[in-house]
């Protein structure tokens, strides 16, 4: 039997500051095929570029994968202002639309850090776009040097930075088998509002939403902020992620 087949959104990046091209951070595609035992295949993540009809005739489920840039506030009612850009509105464009599709048609979908961010707008739900500035809140941003670059080092920067409680019994608990695990942690933007299904399964120990699940979703919908595809291969929480992901593909692959 052939693998599920998973699309990964893709983000808009300016090459050399002059060439427009659509890039996916590798370790995401790693997971998909590692772990969670799909096929990743690329898509842009542009309006005019992919049809989403089209594809979720095509893939087995849908990963939406963290970004640079933050989902614009024109989508959530907020005004933008420079120092929180960038922005990839085509991006926004198709993954909003892409999630409520997904949620419809019951298209497993799992969203990472943008792409977790990208589910509570689709639904409704606003954002902050800069978390540590709410009081009581820390900084949930990558660690860095004392000259302002980030950390030089990935095992540093994505080394597990604070506890996350999960709902006693809910989907997440279960998935992972405890009510509370340690995560990464490099976002600047958050969950502000939560959206008309968007359901919290799990919190960070300052309040940061860090796990949602959309209500009465036919098929596999969950989101985390965390930077889960990093190191599923070792780390067993989000092994269990990327696994649980991965079943949820294989029945919807035998199904259709």
């Amino acid at each position: 039997m052939s693998k599920p087949l998973v699309g990964v959104i893709a983000s808009m990046h300016l090459f050399d500051e002059r060439v427009a091209v659509q890039q996916v951070g590798e370790r995401n595609l790693r997971a998909v095929a590692e772990v969670a035992g799909a096929l990743p295949m690329m898509f842009a993540g542009c309006p005019n570029i992919t049809d989403i009809s089209a594809l979720l005739d095509v893939v087995d489920g849908i990963l939406l994968t963290g970004a640079r840039a933050n989902v614009h506030p024109t989508q959530f009612g907020v005004e933008p202002h420079p120092s929180h850009e960038p922005y990839d509105e085509n991006r926004d464009a198709v993954a909003l639309r892409l999630t409520r599709a997904c949620v419809e048609r019951g298209v497993p979908i799992l969203g990472v850090c943008r792409g977790f961010q990208e589910m509570n707008v689709a639904f409704g739900g606003a954002l902050h776009p800069e978390i540590r500035d709410l009081p009581g809140r820390m900084n949930h941003r990558a660690p860095r040097l004392a000259n302002g670059e980030i950390h030089p080092d990935p095992n540093v920067v994505f080394a597990d930075r604070h506890a996350v409680d999960l709902v006693p019994g809910g989907t997440f608990a279960q998935l992972f088998g405890c009510e509370t695990i340690r995560v990464n942690s490099l976002h600047g933007q958050g969950i502000s509002e939560t959206g008309a299904r968007v359901v919290t399964e799990g919190v960070a120990e300052d309040g940061t939403i860090e796990a949602i699940r959309i209500a009465d979703a036919p098929g596999f919908a969950l989101g985390v902020q965390w930077h889960a595809e990093y190191d599923p291969q070792s780390n067993p929480i989000n092994r269990a992620l990327f696994q649980g992901f991965g079943e949820a593909l294989a029945k919807n692959k035998r199904a259709k």
